[in-house]
């Protein structure tokens, strides 16, 4: 068994899309159009055949205060592995990307935290040898 897709509740698809595509590099590999929204998912482009990303309306009830309590407690919703932190760090910020948590040693992982701008913080991790 391995995980096929995961989601991401988004406040916005189109300002998703182009967060998760023009700033982080992930590729739309579906795009469906489904009544006022979309099956919209991403993947990485260093694995096209790899776990998608469905980048999910924030429309149910729960979502807003599920959302709101854990970014008020600082909790990452998500986390993405990179291969040098310190490079994609310098990366993303160069592109605008606000982080919340810059690099640091936690245990076995060099990590970061950042604001995904569509109401979610998103958590980089590098493990280390």
């Amino acid at each position: 068994m391995k995980i096929y897709v995961t989601s991401v509740f988004v406040d916005d698809q189109d300002k998703a899309e182009k967060f998760y595509t023009e700033i982080l590099g992930f590729k739309v590999k579906h795009n469906i159009p489904l009544g006022t929204n979309r099956w919209l998912t991403v993947v990485s482009e260093e694995d096209p055949e790899g776990t998608e990303l469905l980048l999910e309306p924030s429309e149910h009830p729960a979502v807003g205060p599920y959302k709101e309590a854990i970014i008020a407690d600082g909790i990452a919703a998500h986390s993405f592995q990179v291969q040098d932190l310190d490079a994609e760090w310098k990366k993303l910020s160069e592109r605008g990307v606000t982080f919340v948590t810059e690099p640091m040693d936690a245990g076995a992982v060099h990590m970061a935290v950042f604001d995904d701008t569509c109401g979610n913080l998103i958590q980089l991790v590098q493990m280390k040898a």
